[in-house]
């Protein structure tokens, strides 16, 4: 079905009735290829200037290949994220190109040539932290952005982040990514003249329950302009920090 209608379309832009622009921005609803098990959705860089970015966790080895397959196909660049080392081990024969970041979970395909803008600040409290902190920064990086890390530099040795400061500073967004009170948050989102988005992570003792004490401190913030994504989830906060960066540079 969505064959015929993007057919129709083209139809009507070769006899004249439709404009250009009036088709590209029908083109913004469609087409998504049908596999049964997945809607792929060729369109959305077209709509939203990022592809789409396949979650690994939950689907199978053979789901996992054959979006990748198809996407691969259309030419995009390919991100797929919560992917573990076994699974991988598993499918990077089957698709070519892959490339596997076993710190931050996820593997990526590049068939086009990315023009870098903006720069993103990735400042993590903790070594145990490091894991979201780097599904976040390979994220903005496959995502077109400058990434610096910014590893260690908790409250719990405040100096550490005051010592790296002037070089954070410089960056268009900054993700702050914590676990136990999630404090460095608003120290950052206190003293930075950038957009702030904060990652709670899962990391801390009994009373930490899995990351909600990080998250509420983060949503509690004192300091204005700090974003909050929801518990480890370095993807979300990157996917929003590439869009900034994006509108800024575009």
């Amino acid at each position: 079905m969505e064959e015929n209608r993007l057919k129709k379309l083209l139809e009507e832009v070769a006899g004249g009735r439709v404009t250009a622009a009036e088709a590209l921005d029908r083109l913004r609803t469609l087409p998504f290829e049908d596999m049964h098990y997945a809607k792929v959705d060729h369109h959305r860089a077209l709509r939203r200037g990022i592809p789409e970015v396949i979650f690994c966790q939950g689907k199978t080895d053979d789901q996992i290949v054959g979006i990748s397959s198809r996407m691969i196909d259309q030419g995009v660049d390919l991100l797929a994220t919560r992917c573990d080392p076994v699974i991988f081990a598993r499918i990077e024969k089957s698709i070519p190109g892959a490339v596997f970041h076993s710190e931050a979970s996820l593997f990526a395909v590049i068939q086009n040539k990315t023009v870098r803008k903006g720069r993103v600040a990735v400042v993590s409290a903790g070594t145990s932290d490091l894991n979201v902190a780097e599904e976040a920064a390979w994220t903005a990086h496959y995502f077109g952005c400058e990434v610096d890390r910014f590893n260690d530099v908790g409250v719990a040795g405040i100096h550490r982040l005051f010592s790296c400061w002037e070089e954070i500073r410089k960056a268009d967004v900054i993700i702050v990514v914590a676990g136990m009170e999630g404090a460095l948050a608003s120290v950052v989102g206190g003293i930075a003249e950038s957009p702030v988005i904060s990652v709670p992570t899962s990391i801390g003792y009994g009373a930490s329950f899995g990351g909600v004490a990080a998250l509420l401190a983060m949503l509690n913030s004192c300091a204005g302009g700090v974003t909050v994504v929801n518990i480890d989830n370095g993807f979300g906060a990157a996917y929003a920090a590439s869009v900034i960066c994006k509108k800024i540079y575009r």
